[in-house]
């Protein structure tokens, strides 16, 4: 049988819809419209991955992602209405993997679980991660190494230890420095800049970190 991609969404029409569209993928598409509904069928089923509406009757999307996220590591992608909560998700860490806003395009959002995908599945390939030396404060890929300053490795760390994770920029400056002193946005993208061009320079041009549009930063693999 074909993996399975479960949707979590009350509106039938749109749940509908988006079943149509990876009906038309590898993949086979399964409805929950309840959020009473999804634990058991995620445990006994162990989807591919997991389309998940933050408004659903019974449990709400944001208990669904934190109890799922107690026993796999199933990639999730919530789902909101509202472009501007999902600052306010990423500030809960959930471990949600991708965050997507209605209205939407089907096929955005089979393109967009397909690249979460992808992504994961390269997360199993351990030869191609970055290295980091917190005591030497280098970071390494293929033997090939580069000094950072503190304040880049600091930058870096967090990145690096969940690749894929959206940090916002007030979650990464708080990791860069121990005091609490402010630090605007583009100190915070200089030093993404200066850490770019490192990290490419030891890994033949490969651009790692991912600016997302009006929120923050990622590692990519």
């Amino acid at each position: 049988m074909p993996d399975s991609i479960l949707i979590v969404e009350d509106e039938v029409k749109l749940a509908n819809l988006l079943a149509d569209y990876f009906a038309l993928t590898e993949y086979s598409p399964h409805l929950i419209h309840h959020g009473d509904d999804v634990i058991d069928w995620v445990k006994k089923n162990q989807p591919k991955a997991i389309l998940l509406d933050i408004m659903l009757p019974g449990k709400n999307g944001i208990d669904l992602c934190k109890e799922i996220r107690q026993f796999s590591n199933v990639p999730i992608l919530m789902v909101t209405a509202k472009v501007e909560e999902i600052d306010r998700l990423l500030g809960l860490e959930l471990g949600a993997d991708d965050y997507i806003c209605k209205p939407f395009s089907p096929r955005e959002v089979v393109a967009r679980v397909k690249a979460v995908l992808r992504r994961t599945q390269t997360l199993d390939n351990t030869s191609d991660m970055l290295i980091l030396d917190e005591h030497r404060l280098t970071v390494a890929f293929h033997h090939h190494e580069v000094s950072l300053t503190s304040v880049e490795f600091q930058l870096l760390k967090p990145l690096a230890g969940k690749p894929e994770r959206i940090f916002t920029r007030d979650q990464l400056m708080q990791n860069m420095y121990s005091d609490d002193r402010i630090v605007n946005n583009r100190t915070i993208d200089s030093h993404i800049k200066k850490l770019r061009k490192k990290l490419s320079d030891i890994s033949n041009g490969k651009d790692w970190i991912q600016s997302v549009y009006g929120t923050g930063y990622r590692l990519v693999l």
